[in-house]
């Protein structure tokens, strides 16, 4: 076989395989690059099309600012929270044996769990805690506390609440793995030359560990921050983060012609997000070094 030859069929091979991978390109063009250069042009137009830098600087008004500052504190909040908790979870699962029906049923539910979202959650949590709520009824009766409910559920705290509802599982899926590589060899070696318990994790257990758990925070601020469906339904006036105030702008009829400023709020957002998954990524590829 001449080397032409040889150098078409090596490039069919390589070619080949790539085919696979053809519909999740188009469904990343579709779903991903067009929305995303639909939102950058928008930024930078005005109402009648024309190019401007007006919606961008209205991202500096008190109002934009505002929900950027409160989306900020739900994400990293929830986000806090949702890890710490996650990972305490994630240790005490790992704690039984792999085979266990305990430990697979938790990472079963986590997994339900961490999708579970939406109008679902926000209604089941309005029927807990809401205006004449279970729960809110049942405190009223054993405690005397208001039975009309209280009014955080639907503002900052309650989103916050919420939210790490769903965080919590999700840093159980996305930090275990990184749990399940710590190995008991490196325990062993650090008692063997006496260590005790808390030295091993302070000093070996969990700057290992560091990388994989800022990784998984980042993970879930970015989950948080682009969250929509559960604010919004919790939510039903005002625009106390940054996606609602999305929704204010593209669907007011108090306020016409903000489309555009919406489309500008779109981009702050996509610009945070896309700095936070640059850091996770390169979060991930330092725990890669230990985790092979």
């Amino acid at each position: 076989m001449s080397p032409l030859t040889q150098t078409a069929a090596g490039r069919r091979w390589r070619v080949g395989p790539s085919v696979g991978l053809l519909p999740f390109f188009v469904y990343v063009f579709i779903f991903l690059v067009i929305p995303t250069v639909t939102v950058a042009i928008g930024a930078f137009q005005d109402d009648q099309g024309g190019f401007s830098l007006d919606k961008i600087e209205a991202l500096g008004s008190s109002t934009a600012m505002r929900a950027l500052r409160q989306s900020l504190v739900l994400s990293f909040a929830s986000a806090a929270i949702g890890a710490v908790l996650g990972a305490l979870l994630s240790y005490l699962i790992l704690a039984a044996p792999p085979t266990s029906l305990l430990r697979r049923a938790v990472t079963s539910i986590c997994g339900v769990l961490a999708q579970f979202g939406g109008v679902t959650l926000a209604f089941a949590w309005m029927a807990t805690l809401g205006f004449g709520g279970l729960l809110t009824n049942l405190l009223a009766d054993l405690f005397g506390i208001d039975a009309t409910g209280s009014a955080w559920l639907y503002d900052l705290p309650g989103l916050i609440l919420v939210y790490t509802y769903f965080q919590i599982p999700l840093m159980v899926i996305v930090f275990l793995p990184a749990l399940e590589g710590v190995r008991p060899q490196w325990r062993e070696a650090a008692v063997s030359l006496g260590a005790t318990s808390r030295q091993y994790w302070t000093q070996v257990g969990i700057p290992l560990l560091r990388p994989a758990f800022l990784g998984s925070s980042l993970l879930l601020f970015a989950n948080a921050f682009a969250a929509y469906a559960t604010a919004a339904a919790l939510v039903s006036q005002g625009a106390p983060i940054t996606p609602l105030l999305i929704r204010s702008a593209l669907t007011s009829e108090v306020v016409l012609g903000q489309a555009n400023f919406g489309y500008a709020l779109a981009l702050q957002m996509i610009v945070v997000v896309a700095v936070v998954m640059v850091l996770y990524a390169w979060m991930v590829r330092r725990t890669s070094r230990w985790l092979r």
